[in-house]
């Protein structure tokens, strides 16, 4: 007869704790979605952990099939469970399902849920490869015009010619601010200028630079190309010069005659695009890379194809431009509404703007051709670029079956000569459609990274536009906006995607922490450094390196640099007079992030939040990470359940970085697991790096 000890013990050995939601993780890193290929297809070996001895069964449910996943090894935490299917038997996307006694989960990309829910399905895309290079990179983005100028002799000069009823004007103090209308005010930066600061660019950690717009063009922004083929000898080098510039009241561009010379020569175009090739040689010799911006859904009311500044109409070796002729080569180059020739101005516009004529590519086999040319040209020797970042990359053609048809063209060029290039696209909406593996490989981050980084840490909007109360420090809001929209971007195209705080396009993260609403125009430029919060910049910074993703330094926001939306985020590289701080932090936190594969490629999980806390692990086979930062206005302490990272009692944590309103620390400070957690004592506006540094040898 069972005593009342016995029964007790057959109900602990023959009852299973309740479902540990948090315990179960896949995504399709390696380590959980790994892919062999074979004579007809691929192998494919899933895995799925859970808690140890914590669950009935676990089943992978494709869209053809369901096979009971087997547990292939334990450790002390968790069980892990593999499944090998075979594609393309299996079907195009996978869940898993997870019981435990009447307990049933489903887990996609979005976690546990008790539903099925497709949209969130993960997908088997084996044969989508993006460039490992690229994986975790750090980039570094550079608006050439005002980043450094090394050779004053191909500065543009005062009234060397007109643009949108203005002058060209070069601003004699580097130091001076932008003005709201800055389209033709330079600053003298170029390619020597970079090609100079290549040692403090390196010293810093980037390992990419991002280059905005160098080929020829009128404007300091450059995303109205006039010339394709070469690089702008303002950027380049100037051999043949002279002529007569503007006078100052004539905007008639025929009369340029220094401007026509300097961008229509070809000893100036060859030299230029000389220069160009030294740089990325150098670059190259150094270890890192370069990807250039791609402007190809329009160009320039000054490119030659168009002309419609007649500046090549009596220039010696160009054809006539679809402007100035009915019988131009480059006619169906553009849609004209009317048969108004001679010098006809009625042609299809983007957004309406008549300086940027949007190409037509449907209706021109030869314009498609003439810009995969240039596509390949670029990506080849001598000037073997790394890749391209696509300008409007979704607005190309006149429909979007044809934007598809296109860039599926553009891909199967630029990677038949240069297959680790990467093609990076500008698009601010969901874009799993183009991220198939047949087409773009990645995306600038804006849904999954900058817009809810701002929102959470700032209440602002990306432009300093609005203010949102509501998503400061909003948690919740944080965490379904990146679940969501992480789940959006292949693993590839996730770990390549662009992180940016700030860009050419936005206000600067820095100005975005004062929480004030403006633009240049309305509040001037002052107020754009007004009670800014670089402890808040930091905690940002903190997520950029850690986040899944290839960080990306916009120039200058290392060195603490504010300004409102364009233009004045554009201003100069403040040399000399950086914020020493700043610069120091970001080399130390990109220091840390370039040494570790688990921050460059690992396995991503939020650990937890509450309003203005996160806390999120990084984590591979060789290394564990925690991620914690304290938004609020006053300390926090909180407790970070690492076992979920793998950590376990015991185990010891070091802190490798830490931020707060008093300073920036890399003192090392070590912190012991204790019932599965991490305690921590967060500062008010504080961010916290910490890496394991004991890690369980038990596996089975």
């Amino acid at each position: 007869m069972l005593t009342q000890a016995d029964l007790l013990q057959l109900y602990v050995r023959h009852t299973r704790p309740l479902l540990n939601r948090e315990a179960l993780f896949a995504d399709q890193t390696k380590a959980y979605c790994d892919y062999t290929k074979d004579e007809t297809g691929y192998r494919v070996n899933l895995h799925f952990r859970t808690g140890r001895d914590n669950v009935d069964s676990v089943t992978v449910v494709t869209d053809t099939r369901e096979i009971v996943m087997r547990r292939k090894r334990f450790d002390r935490l968790f069980d892990y469970y593999e499944a090998v299917l075979h594609y393309p038997e299996c079907g195009t996307a996978y869940e898993f399902r997870v019981t435990c006694g009447r307990v049933k989960l489903v887990y996609n990309q979005r976690g546990s849920m008790y539903e099925s829910q497709a949209y969130y399905n993960f997908r088997f895309q084996p044969d989508f490869t993006v460039p490992d290079w690229a994986r975790g990179a750090v980039m570094y983005q550079i608006f050439t015009d005002r980043f450094c100028n090394g050779d004053p002799s191909n500065d543009v000069v005062d009234d060397e010619y007109a643009y949108l009823h203005q002058h060209a004007v070069r601003e004699k103090d580097w130091s001076c601010g932008v003005r709201c209308s800055d389209v033709c005010h330079f600053y003298g930066g170029d390619l020597q200028g970079i090609m100079d600061k290549l040692d403090y660019l390196q010293s810093l950690g980037v390992e990419v630079l991002y280059l905005n717009p160098i080929f020829v063009s009128p404007s300091t922004h450059k995303y109205d190309t006039q010339d394709y083929d070469h690089i702008d000898p303002h950027f380049g080098r100037i051999v043949d010069d002279g002529g007569a510039v503007l006078d100052r009241w004539d905007e008639d561009n025929r009369h340029a005659e220094r401007f026509i010379r300097r961008v229509t020569s070809m000893a100036n175009l060859e030299a230029s695009d000389a220069l160009f090739a030294e740089l990325t040689a150098e670059i190259h010799r150094r270890g890192m890379r370069i990807i250039l911006d791609g402007v190809f859904n329009h160009c320039g009311s000054f490119n030659k194809w168009l002309d419609g500044e007649r500046i090549y109409e009596n220039q010696e070796g160009y054809a006539p431009g679809a402007y100035v002729s009915w019988d131009s080569p480059y006619r169906d180059f553009f849609r004209f509404r009317t048969g108004n020739w001679p010098y006809n101005s009625d042609y299809l516009g983007w957004w309406g703007h008549v300086t940027l004529p949007k190409l037509n590519y449907e209706d021109s086999e030869k314009l498609c051709e003439y810009i995969l040319k240039i596509a390949v040209k670029w990506v080849q020797p001598p000037y073997n670029v790394d890749g391209w970042r696509l300008d409007v990359a979704a607005d190309l053609g006149h429909s979007e079956a044809f934007n598809h048809q296109f860039w599926k063209r553009f891909r199967e060029a630029v990677k038949a000569v240069r297959p680790d290039a990467l093609i990076l696209a500008e698009h601010y909406s969901d874009p799993l459609e183009w991220l198939d593996g047949s087409q773009w490989d990645t995306v600038m981050n804006y849904q999954a990274f900058m817009e809810p980084v701002t929102w959470f840490l700032t209440g602002m909007e990306k432009h300093s536009d609005e203010e949102r109360p509501d998503l400061l420090n909003n948690f919740e809001a944080f965490q379904t906006a990146m679940s969501h929209h992480m789940s959006r971007l292949p693993e590839g195209s996730l770990q390549t995607a662009m992180n940016e705080l700030s860009n050419h396009d936005h206000s600067r993260f820095l100005t975005r922490t004062n929480g004030i609403q403006g633009r240049l125009a309305s509040k001037g430029a002052k107020a754009a450094s007004k009670n800014i919060r670089p402890a808040v910049m930091r905690e940002a910074v903190i997520m950029q390196m850690t986040w899944p993703g290839a960080p990306t330094v916009y120039y200058g926001d290392e060195a603490g640099m504010c300004g409102w939306t364009d233009p004045d985020n554009r201003r100069t590289y403040p040399w000399g007079h950086e914020d020493q701080m700043m610069v120091d932090f970001h080399r130390e936190v990109i220091r840390i992030h370039n040494e570790s594969s688990a921050l460059r490629t690992g396995s991503f999980k939020m650990l937890g939040g509450e309003d203005g806390i996160l806390m999120y692990g990084r984590f591979d086979e060789k290394e564990r990470f925690v991620i914690a930062v304290n938004n609020n206005a006053v300390r926090q302490d909180i407790r970070i359940p690492v076992w979920q990272i793998g950590c376990g009692d015991g185990d010891c944590l070091q802190r490798l970085l830490f931020s707060a309103e008093t300073g920036v620390s890399a003192e090392q400070m070590t912190y012991q697991v204790k019932a599965g957690c991490l305690s921590l004592a967060m500062p008010k506006k504080s961010g916290v790096i910490l890496k394991e540094i004991t890690k369980s040898s038990f596996s089975a």
